[in-house]
């Protein structure tokens, strides 16, 4: 995961790798798709990730283990997606028993062969959790990361079922109330509920790597514009402003005769804004300052910092000290850019993203793109006519 292509090309001809570039645009739809189709099978639901749905079943009638296939087998029959199904009395458990359900048809022989595709802890007797539990490591239960993994195979927490039985206050007085939380999901007490309305992120950020070095100011304006662009989009859509704007330009570790150069800036906003403009003019203003000619630049990110509600302002004393004094005579109206951006919004969501834009996060003249290598890239098929394949009698 997340190893440079140059160290494992060799594969591609010695073992038959298949290697295919980023494809957010599809990825994104099919989630999309995958889980407007699960919602249909629970009265709640929350959006974990790009591949994960909880759905919460209290108060439901019927076997959950034929609601479970009848969803798998939709969720593939629609869109292609091999999907695991795991119930459970609490998130913990439900979240384990799908990575059960997932290992036993991936991997046969790990797990009893009945409890591949869909597995449900909530019909299993105790003897036969203990037995599961058993063979399961801690590193595959929720929120149990590589180094408490490691804190707790020191101790002689191995298994689930280890860890089902140690003393609770024991872990809470050398880790957290966090892991407490987790033994008591996997006794059966509930501590998470299903969450139809996720948190708000507390950061948002976009970056990418180029698809080939970038020395120059104005091609790294160009690409920060850009990614400036996308996060103020996603912080109005999550109604929130930013307190501050941080940017960062990176050469590449890996170029070992290159020169490097890794610097990062954070900018404090006089009002929190989601403005693409304001930001954008933040973000560039950075970049310019930190800047240095002579450098192979392969990477570049932007990051919205201290998100608040968009209802949340200021008092208009405080900003007045920092306000220019024509935009305080102006009317509220113009003051106000929520209903431009609005529109800019609408517009983009119905041609398509960058139809109405800034001139700096504009491609530059003559084509030139500093985007991230699509070469292998597969088609878009489930959004773009001229991708969609066509086949003849």
């Amino acid at each position: 995961m997340a190893q440079p292509w140059f160290q494992v090309r060799h594969l591609e001809r010695e073992a038959g790798l298949i290697a295919l570039s980023a494809n957010f645009e599809l990825y994104g739809d099919m989630s999309s798709r995958m889980m407007s189709i699960v919602g249909q099978y629970a009265p709640r639901q929350e959006v974990y990730s790009i591949d994960e749905s909880f759905l919460d079943y209290a108060g439901v009638r019927g076997d959950l283990n034929v609601i479970g296939r009848e969803m798998r087998a939709h969720v593939l029959r629609w869109t292609g997606l091999p999907t695991s199904v795991g119930f459970g009395p609490t998130k913990t458990l439900a979240k384990l028993a799908n990575h059960v359900a997932k290992m036993a048809d991936r991997k046969p022989g790990s797990y009893p062969a009945h409890l591949a595709q869909v597995c449900n802890f909530g019909e299993m007797t105790e003897a036969d959790l203990d037995q599961v539990f058993g063979v399961t490591q801690i590193g595959n239960v929720w929120g149990i990361g590589p180094r408490m993994t490691a804190r707790l195979n020191e101790g002689g927490i191995k298994t689930v079922l280890d860890l089902v039985a140690a003393d609770v206050a024991t872990l809470r007085k050398q880790f957290s109330v966090v892991l407490e939380k987790t033994v008591l999901e996997l006794r059966g007490t509930s501590c998470l509920d299903v969450n139809e309305e996720p948190a708000a992120q507390q950061q948002i950020m976009c970056s990418r790597s180029f698809g080939a070095p970038v020395t120059d100011l104005p091609g790294l304006t160009e690409v920060v514009s850009q990614f400036a662009t996308r996060v103020a989009e996603k912080a109005r859509h999550q109604q929130a402003n930013a307190g501050a704007v941080h940017v960062f330009i990176t050469t590449s570790p890996f170029r070992k005769n290159d020169r490097q150069h890794s610097p990062s800036a954070t900018t404090p906003l006089v009002r929190p804004s989601a403005d693409t403009r304001v930001v954008i003019g933040t973000a560039v203003r950075a970049l310019a300052g930190m800047y240095r000619p002579g450098f192979n630049y392969v990477k570049a990110g932007v990051m919205l910092v201290d998100l608040q509600p968009q209802g949340q302002a200021q008092a208009q004393g405080e900003l007045d000290l920092f306000t220019a004094e024509e935009e305080l005579r102006a009317p509220a109206a113009r003051r106000d850019t929520s209903q431009l951006m609005g529109t800019v919004d609408a517009l983009n969501r119905r041609f398509g993203r960058g139809a109405i834009g800034v001139a700096s996060a504009t491609r530059m003249a003559g084509g030139q793109t500093h985007a991230g290598k699509q070469e292998r890239r597969s088609p878009r098929f489930t959004t773009r006519f001229d991708e969609i394949p066509s086949a003849r009698a």
